[in-house]
C-alpha cells in the first residue's frame, strides 16, 4: 500500500488528527503571541528585565518536550474553579507549546523596536507624538516584519514539537508516529510525519508572505498599522476558529477508559471500552497511548476511570517494594496497598502474565542450541544487548538481571521499546528484552530465552478501576469481573500479532475476540 492510498483509506482519521494537530498549534501560537509581544515591548522600556526573562525563555527552550510535560502535568492550577494547568490531554500540551514559542517572539519583538532609527523617533518626537504614539504610529508598525520573522519561528516550531503532544492523549498528528513506532511500521510513521511537515511548510510560506508584505509596506500595510494589525488578528482568529471548531470534543465524557502507549494496552484498552458499553450501558471515552505511568497518574487524579495495570509494574514501579516471585501473594499486595493509597481497585485477573522476554533471533538460538538465559551468557561478553528506558531503570530491570545471571555485555544500548526489536532484526544488537506477549516475536521469527532462575516477578494483567467511579455505576464491576480469566498467553500473543504482524484494525479484532467468547 503506497501512502497516498493509505491517506485515501484512512482519510477520516488523517483529517482528524491534522485538525487536532492545528488546534494544538493554532491556539499555543495565538496565545504565545499575546504574552510575548507585550513582553517584548516591555522590555524595550525596561531594559534590566531583558536577562531574566529572555534567560527562563532560553531555558524553556533546552527542557526537553516529553520532560516539560512530565513536569506539568501534576501540577493543579485552578482559575475561578477550572483547572487551567495539569492532568494529561490538550490543556497541559497548550501550555508547554506556548513557553517553546515564547522565546523567538520575545526576543524578536525586543529585537525589532530596539532596531529602529533613533533619528527616526526623535523625528517623531520633534513632531508631538507622545509616547504611546511613537509606539504604536512608528516603533511597532517599523518592526513588524521582524515581529512576524519571530511568530514564524515559534509556529514551525510548535508544528513539530506538537507531535510528542500525543504521548499525554492531547491527540494530534502524534499518534501516528508514535503507532508506527510501536508497530515498526513506517507506513504509519510517515503517515504522521509528512501532514505534519506540509503543515509547518505551509505555515512557513504563509508567514513569511506576511512577513514579506510587513517589511516592503505593500499594499501601504505600513502606512495603516491598525488595519494591519486586524488583518494579522483576522488570521489567528480564523486559525483559533477553525482548530476548535475541528477539534473533538473531549469533555462530554461518562466513563474514561486509558491505556498505556503500545500494542498490547491498546488492545486492552478497547476490550474493557466495549464491554463497558454493552454490559452497562454508558458512554466510553477512549484516552490512549498514555506514555511512561501516566495511566497510573491520570487515574489517580480521575483524569481516566479505568484501565488495564500489571501486577509486577504495580508492585515495583509505583509502589516502589521489592520484587515477589508468588503470583498470589504479589496480587494480594498491589490490591490492599492501591485501595489504601489511592482509593483504587483491582478487578479480576484477565487470565495471562506478561513478564519480560529476553529474546534473541531464531537463527542464532538455533545456531548456538539456546534454551535459557544461563545457557546464553557465556556469549554476553560478544554481543551487543538493546533494553528498553523502563527495563534500565526498573528495580525489577537489568541491573538485577545482570547481577542475576552474571552478564556482562560487549556494549550495552538503551532506546525505545519499540526500537528493540528492530535493533534485533537488524543486527544492530543482539539480545533484548522485549514483552512475553509481544506480537513482533512471532512476526520477527524470534525466540523466547527461558528464564531458569526466575528472576523476574509475575506481570499478571488486570483491570484497575477507581472506586468512586465503581460507587456511581455499580453495574461496572460486574462488567469487568466478566473479564476474569478470559485471555491466555497464546490468546493475548495473537491478539498482538493480528495488529503488530497483520495491521488489523483493533476496534475490529477486539469485537471479533469478544463475541467468539460469548461477552457481547
Amino acid at each position: 500500500m503506497s501512502l497516498w492510498e493509505f491517506f485515501l483509506q484512512n482519510r477520516a482519521e488523517v483529517f482528524g488528527l491534522s485538525a487536532e494537530h492545528l488546534f494544538l498549534v493554532g491556539l499555543s501560537t495565538g496565545i504565545a503571541i499575546l504574552i510575548g509581544v507585550p513582553l517584548g515591548i516591555m522590555l524595550t522600556r525596561w531594559p534590566a528585565l531583558s536577562k531574566p526573562v529572555l534567560g527562563f525563555a532560553n531555558i524553556m527552550q533546552t527542557v526537553p518536550s516529553l520532560a516539560l510535560f512530565g513536569f506539568l502535568i501534576p501540577l493543579n492550577i485552578y482559575l475561578f474553579h477550572v483547572r487551567i494547568l495539569g492532568g494529561i490531554g490538550a490543556r497541559t500540551a497548550i501550555v508547554a507549546l506556548v513557553l517553546y514559542a515564547l522565546l523567538p517572539i520575545i526576543r524578536n519583538t525586543f529585537t525589532g523596536i530596539n532596531g529602529v532609527d533613533p533619528a527616526i523617533r526623535e523625528a517623531g518626537r520633534g513632531m508631538g507624538m507622545t509616547n504611546r504614539q511613537l509606539l504604536f504610529q512608528v516603533e511597532i508598525p517599523l518592526s513588524l516584519g521582524v515581529i512576524i520573522a519571530g511568530v514564524r519561528v515559534a509556529t514551525v516550531i510548535s508544528v513539530g514539537t506538537a507531535t510528542i503532544a500525543a504521548a499525554i492523549d492531547a491527540g494530534g498528528l502524534g499518534r501516528y508516529i508514535f503507532r508506527g513506532l510501536r508497530m515498526n511500521d513506517n507506513m504509519l510513521i510517515l503517515a504522521g510525519a509528512v501532514p505534519a511537515a506540509l503543515m509547518a511548510l505551509m505555515a512557513d510560506l504563509a508567514l513569511g508572505w506576511v512577513e514579506k508584505v510587513f517589511k516592503t509596506g505593500i499594499g501601504g500595510w505600513r502606512k495603516n498599522p491598525k488595519a494591519a494589525w486586524a488583518a494579522l488578528l483576522a488570521v489567528l482568529g480564523v486559525i483559533v476558529w477553525g482548530s476548535i471548531t475541528l477539534y473533538p470534543d473531549k469533555t462530554g465524557r461518562r466513563i474514561a477508559v486509558g491505556s498505556k502507549d503500545f500494542t498490547e494496552q491498546i488492545i486492552l484498552g478497547e476490550l474493557l471500552a466495549q464491554v463497558i458499553e454493552a454490559k452497562s450501558g454508558a458512554q466510553v471515552a477512549r484516552r490512549f497511548d498514555l506514555g511512561g505511568n501516566l495511566a497510573h497518574e491520570a487515574l489517580v487524579a480521575g483524569e481516566i476511570d479505568a484501565y488495564v495495570e500489571y501486577t509486577g509494574t504495580a508492585l515495583t514501579a509505583i509502589l516502589r517494594q521489592p520484587p515477589l516471585s508468588d503470583p498470589g501473594e504479589v496480587y494480594r499486595r498491589v490490591k490492599a496497598d492501591y485501595g489504601a493509597k489511592f482509593d483504587i481497585e483491582w478487578t479480576e485477573p484477565l487470565g495471562f502474565n506478561n513478564t519480560f522476554a529476553v529474546l534473541v533471533r531464531g537463527e542464532d538460538a538455533k545456531r548456538l542450541g539456546l534454551k535459557t538465559i544461563t545457557a546464553a551468557a557465556p556469549y554476553a561478553p560478544k554481543w551487543r544487548a538493546g533494553f528498553g528506558q523502563d527495563f534500565m531503570s526498573r528495580p525489577d530491570g537489568y541491573a538485577g538481571f545482570a547481577r542475576s545471571y552474571g552478564l556482562k555485555f560487549a556494549e550495552l544500548r538503551e532506546m525505545d521499546l519499540s526500537l528493540t526489536y528492530r535493533a534485533l532484526v537488524d543486527r544492530q544488537v543482539d539480545l533484548i528484552a522485549g514483552n512475553s506477549t509481544d506480537g513482533l516475536i512471532a512476526r520477527h521469527g524470534l525466540v523466547e530465552l527461558a528464564d531458569d532462575r526466575r528472576y523476574f516477578p509475575p506481570y499478571d494483567a488486570v483491570p484497575v478501576v477507581r472506586r468512586e467511579t465503581l460507587g456511581k455505576y455499580p453495574e461496572l464491576r460486574a462488567a469487568l469481573k466478566m473479564l476474569g480469566g478470559s485471555i491466555s498467553v497464546e490468546e493475548m500473543r495473537q491478539l498482538n500479532y493480528q495488529v503488530d504482524g497483520e495491521h488489523r484494525a483493533v476496534k475490529d479484532l477486539v469485537r471479533e475476540f469478544l463475541q467468539k467468547k460469548g461477552l457481547l
